[in-house]
């Protein structure tokens, strides 16, 4: 069983920078696609951005592109996503996730409703 645990949320000035981890367990030997979504008070959960484990293929959501990054440490079984000049908007509730995949391609086409392990969340406040 995949269990995800999320970590390093926080405050932060607007212009400011936080990381945030997710550690992975119980990780069979697959490919997967593990992305990052985030859900605001009275909003639905959107992605930010997703990997795909495999080949380290990455996606961004429009919003977050050239702020946000994405990547993994195999060896640590821990994903990332340093977050750069943050806004007031990019507060929310941030959670990891993830999928089996097998290729890039799949990755891309992955839909929220299609990730069937997920984080616990941890939550991010920027204030202007």
């Amino acid at each position: 069983q995949v269990q995800l645990m999320d970590a390093g949320g926080g405050s932060a000035q607007a212009g400011g920078s936080l990381r945030l981890s997710c550690t992975v367990s119980g990780y069979p030997s697959r490919s997967y696609c593990m992305g990052w979504f985030r859900q605001a008070p009275g909003k639905e959960r959107e992605g930010v951005a997703k990997i795909y484990t495999g080949g380290g293929t990455t996606y961004y959501a429009d919003s977050v592109k050239g702020r946000f990054t994405i990547s993994q440490d195999n060896a640590k079984n821990t994903l990332y996503l340093q977050m750069n000049s943050l806004k007031p908007e990019d507060t929310a509730m941030y959670y990891c996730a993830a999928a089996v995949r097998w290729s890039a391609a799949t990755c891309y086409l992955t839909i929220r409703a299609d990730f069937g392990y997920w984080g616990q969340g941890t939550q991010v406040t920027v204030s202007s």
